[in-house]
């Protein structure tokens, strides 16, 4: 049996331009094309799809997912390791969620915090995580900057991060548009698209030429940003790096 990409990208929610473009780099080839020019889809390219969504949703890169779906290995064997990861990440976030579900308790029933109940409020984190990311980005950026960061949002409520989720998205779909309309990254469309990204992160922190550059650098190359910006489209992350070079190296000092 065999669907068509259209029944595909319903079945999967995966977006028909995506799957053309795993097509196109050699992640996902179709079983075969019809004379018509539509991609057709059989068991075995499923059970492939199935495997590109579970390492997705584990932060991989497209191209590591590359790696290890054309290594060979038997589809049994792979689908045990993905079982293997997912159940892992399964107890982590059931932990988290006990957690939560324990504040909740508390919180509701006026229980005075202790120095042993409050141990409980971090169960299921990873501290040592944290602390690498927070590590990451002083050494990246400087502690001054992350420090002065934080203190800019400090306090901000809820509608204020509802707002700029709302400007961070019309941003990546502005691009996506201009993507779509062939435009090239240093293209002067794409670079008023970046400019107000560039305010936007003005809100958070400032960053000179040589650090805005980095941080386009981060997006494509970081997996938990990468991961993001391909389930909005594959080829963003890299289109947006080029753009933010472009920016920084003409309008930044």
């Amino acid at each position: 049996m065999a669907w068509s990409i259209a029944e595909v990208a319903r079945m999967s929610k995966v977006t028909s331009r995506t799957l053309r473009h795993y097509d196109q780099i050699g992640l996902l080839t179709p079983a075969w094309v019809g004379r018509n020019g539509y991609r057709y889809y059989e068991r075995d390219q499923l059970l492939t799809l199935q495997r590109i969504l579970i390492m997705r949703e584990l932060g991989l890169r497209l191209d590591a997912i590359a790696d290890i779906v054309n290594d060979g290995r038997d589809q049994v064997e792979a689908l045990r390791m993905h079982h293997s990861w997912l159940e892992s990440e399964r107890d982590r976030f059931g932990r988290l969620a006990a957690t939560v579900a324990r504040t909740i308790e508390e919180l509701e029933g006026g229980e005075e915090m202790t120095t042993q109940s409050a141990a409980h409020w971090f169960e299921g984190f990873d501290p040592a995580k944290q602390a690498e990311l927070q590590e990451e980005a002083r050494q990246r950026w400087g502690a001054e900057a992350v420090d002065a960061s934080a203190a800019r949002v400090a306090g901000k409520p809820a509608d204020w991060w509802r707002q700029q989720g709302g400007e961070w998205v019309a941003q990546l779909e502005a691009l996506v548009r201009l993507i779509d309309a062939g435009k090239a990254p240093d293209d002067a469309d794409v670079l008023a698209v970046i400019d107000g990204h560039y305010r936007w992160i003005t809100q958070f922190w400032t960053p000179n030429r040589e650090s805005y550059t980095g941080l386009g650098q981060t997006y494509a190359d970081e997996p938990r940003f990468r991961a993001n910006f391909d389930k909005t489209d594959p080829r963003l992350a890299e289109f947006m790096r080029d753009a933010i070079a472009a920016y920084a190296r003409d309008r930044l000092s």
